[in-house]
């Protein structure tokens, strides 16, 4: 029975290449190209890159050689989409390490998350830079800025974008009106972020005057402009996947169509919708550009969003490199900007997390009959 068994799997793998051989070939081809590179003038790109090109076309040989044409040409495509893949990781990979490694020393230090930058000046930045004192200034005001303006502009943009999702798929009949909706969501997708930025400082400029138009409330709006077009294009694709038969079982025992929206549409498209929305708020989260003209530069605490101006976290970051606080000793302020900047990169990361978390939990449970 052994021997039978033995003969059956010799007659399976006749023909294929032993599981070993990609990482043999690219072992030899990284000794190869390392001999090559060790007499040109080592560097780490070439020697990776010219064990690709000896790597590649072993491979497809092999392949062809003992696996046939078909196989070999799979084998090569392969190869090909995952070293896409490997290269499309690489910015990822680097962006991620350089947060962290510049990031991490202002992160830690004393107060970064506490303190605001009130009573930072040259004086502690170049104590600072000497190593005669610590790293005096945080992101406290900053952090509580973004959080604020987000969710003003979160409360502004959801009842707004769910209202003109729910009239477009399921009380508009294709008419003008909504063609011109579309239209024109279309095009606030790809509108500039500083033109947000702009018509909210003009429209509250024509509303509350010059003074009082730099304040978060302004800040708010711009992202607002900017939310709207990705939360109702997310909820008009939600919506529309909701099969056709729950509103018409619904309509069947009398129900109201306003009634069939809230209690049968909605919540089964609740998962995407919450995703969608927790997207939106992770895309605006980081602009800098709205917010620098609208809600201005601050260095202390302000928890009001209607009344003077108000520092975010990107504006902070922005700031920091620009401006720094010592401009003869720059890396306290350099400091301080990456550990922001790997703050800004956590919270983008907890908002996709949670967009994933929040569409798993309201997502459709399936139940026996």
């Amino acid at each position: 029975m052994s021997t039978t068994a033995t003969l059956q799997k010799s007659a399976l793998t006749a023909g294929r290449l032993p599981r070993w051989t990609p990482l043999a070939v690219g072992a030899a081809a990284l000794a190869v190209s390392g001999t090559i590179m060790a007499l040109i003038g080592f560097n780490l790109p070439g020697w990776v890159v010219i064990a690709w090109l000896l790597f590649v076309p072993t491979m497809f040989l092999a392949g062809r050689l003992v696996e046939g044409p078909q196989a070999g040409v799979d084998r090569f495509w392969t190869i090909l989409v995952c070293s896409a893949f490997v290269l499309a990781l690489l910015p990822l990979v680097s962006v991620i390490f350089t947060l962290l490694a510049n990031g991490l020393p202002g992160l830690l230090d004393p107060g970064f998350l506490g303190s605001t930058m009130q009573y930072a000046t040259a004086v502690t930045d170049q104590a600072a830079a000497a190593g005669e004192g610590p790293v005096f200034g945080g992101i406290l005001h900053a952090l509580t800025g973004s959080l604020l303006v987000t969710l003003a502009a979160t409360l502004i943009s959801v009842p707004i974008g769910l209202f003109t999702s729910i009239y477009l798929v399921e009380y508009s009949k294709d008419g003008w009106l909504s063609k011109a909706i579309t239209f024109f969501v279309d095009v606030m997708t790809g509108i500039p972020s500083i033109v947000a930025g702009l018509f909210a400082a003009a429209l509250l400029f024509s509303i509350v005057g010059p003074k009082n138009s730099l304040m978060g409330f302004t800040a708010a709006v711009a992202l607002s402009v900017l939310m709207i077009p990705v939360v109702v294009r997310s909820t008009v694709e939600m919506l529309r996947v909701v099969p056709n038969e729950l509103r018409e079982a619904s309509y069947a025992l009398g129900v109201r169509k306003w009634r069939t929206i809230v209690q049968v549409v909605i919540p089964t498209a609740i998962s995407g919708i919450a995703s969608g929305v927790t997207l939106a708020i992770a895309r605006v989260i980081g602009e800098t550009a709205p917010i620098l003209v609208t809600a201005g530069v601050a260095v202390r605490m302000n928890a009001n969003l209607f009344d003077d101006w108000m520092m975010t976290l990107p504006v902070y970051i922005f700031r920091q490199l620009q401006n720094p606080t010592a401009p003869a000793a720059v890396g306290p302020s350099l400091e301080r900007a990456w550990g922001a900047a790997l703050v800004l990169v956590l919270l983008v990361m907890a908002l996709n997390l949670g967009a994933r978390l929040i569409a798993r939990a309201f997502a459709p449970k399936q139940t026996g009959r």
